[in-house]
Formats: structure tokens, C-alpha cells, sequence
């Protein structure tokens, strides 16, 4: 432990906090007793919800596979309490797009159409090729680092296509973005501190991950340089 992961690992738990925020704002605004025309005018802005439910069935298949060991290896508290909770609260987000009512609705199917299936499958096809050690767990974590590392692309993809993004949305896609950029400070440290520190697909990976969000960041700054709405190119 250090101090760049532990501020990875809570930026981290920021941005599901903020996702949560998201839906239970969405699930509360459903409740409101708003006249019909007030509903057309506001209707579409508070309840879409421009969170894509393909990144986050991907994010639950990268803790499910990732935190296999969770009853088998203990570490610490700390390290158990951080996997209960990002296991528990990707599933739960997943089960509130797909079956809350409220969120169901609100959930804009037409513009989330990244095919996430090939990145499952491009992911495990190559954990099976490059792994550091070939047995059943370090495939599943080669797995879990290669998905995590993609995982964003229809997140990013439904708000290029939907234009403007929310407050609550744009925070979220920052804060994971923040998490893997403490991450690979996290390695940096770990790699002149530990003589046998070797988790070089981690940290192929985590550089991939935090490519993928530089044309959001560079977006991001400038909304809030200029104190404008964030927009991100169609």
C-alpha cells in the first residue's frame, strides 16, 4: 500500500459513488408528481440517463473475475472491503439499468449499441496467449486486466454520440479516469521501491486505459477552463 493507490483506489469508489448519485437521482425525479408539460420540458434532461449499461456489464465481468480469490486469500480488511464493494456495487448498477423501472426507462438502448461481446472475447483470447503464470486464476486476472483496460470505449462511445454530457456523467467518467492515472503512478512506485515488482501486464494495460481517455480529459479541462457545459465532439 501506498499513497497513490490508496488515492487510486478512492477516486475509484468516488466515481461508483457518483453513479449511484446518478441513478438515485433518476429513480427520485421518476417519483415526482410533475404536470405533463413540465415533464416534456424537463422530463428529458434530468431522467436519460447517458450511462452506458455495456460498460458497466463489462466493469462487472472484470471484478467478477478479478476477485475469484476473495474468499480463498486474505490480505487485509481494507483489501476485502474494496472488493465486496466494487463487486457488490457493479452488480447492483447492472441490476438497476436492466430491471429498475425508473432506470430501465431512462435508459437510452438506440444510442448504447457497442458491440461489447468482441471485447469480452478479444480479452480472454488474449489472457490464454500472455499471461504471467498459465493457471486457472492468473488467466482470469490477465483477463480481467486486458477487459478493464477497454472497458470504458462504450461509455465514451454513447456520449460522442449523445453530445452533451451531463454533470453527474462527466464526473464519473473523470473520476475513472483519475483512478488509473494513480494506478500508474502507483506501479512507478512500486517498480523503484520493490526489487521483485513484476506486473508488467498491468501496466501495459493501465497506459492503454489512460490513452483511451485523453481526448475526455482534454474536453473535460477545457469545459471547465471556460466554465461551459461539456461537450464532446459527434
Amino acid at each position: 500500500m501506498n499513497i497513490f493507490r490508496f488515492a487510486g483506489d478512492m477516486t475509484h469508489l468516488i466515481s461508483i459513488l457518483v453513479l449511484l448519485l446518478k441513478i438515485y437521482a433518476t429513480k427520485s425525479c421518476s417519483g415526482v408528481a410533475f404536470t405533463p408539460q413540465l415533464v416534456c420540458v424537463i422530463g428529458y434532461v434530468l431522467l436519460n440517463v447517458w450511462i452506458s449499461l455495456k460498460t458497466q456489464e463489462l466493469y462487472a465481468f472484470v471484478f467478477l473475475a478479478r476477485y475469484l480469490d476473495l474468499f480463498s486469500d486474505f490480505i487485509s480488511v481494507y483489501n476485502t472491503v474494496m472488493k465486496l464493494v466494487f463487486v457488490g456495487s457493479s452488480l447492483a448498477i447492472v441490476w438497476c439499468m436492466r430491471f429498475h423501472r425508473a432506470v430501465k426507462r431512462s435508459y437510452d438502448r438506440e444510442l448504447d449499441t457497442f458491440r461489447h461481446y468482441i471485447l469480452v472475447g478479444l480479452s480472454f483470447l488474449l489472457a490464454l496467449l500472455v499471461h504471467e503464470k498459465f493457471s486457472f486464476q492468473e488467466i482470469l486476472w490477465a483477463f480481467s486486466i486486458y477487459l478493464e483496460a477497454v472497458a470504458i470505449l462504450p461509455q465514451l462511445v454513447l456520449l460522442q454520440r449523445s453530445g452533451n454530457v451531463d454533470n453527474l456523467t462527466g464526473q464519473y467518467v473523470f473520476f475513472l479516469g483519475a483512478y488509473r492515472a494513480f494506478y500508474i503512478l502507483n506501479w512507478i512506485y512500486r517498480y523503484f521501491t520493490e526489487e521483485h515488482f513484476s506486473r508488467w501486464i498491468s501496466c501495459v494495460s493501465g497506459l492503454v486505459q489512460t490513452a483511451l481517455y485523453a481526448d475526455f480529459f482534454y474536453y473535460y479541462f477545457i469545459s471547465w477552463k471556460d466554465n461551459a457545459k461539456l461537450k464532446l465532439p459527434a
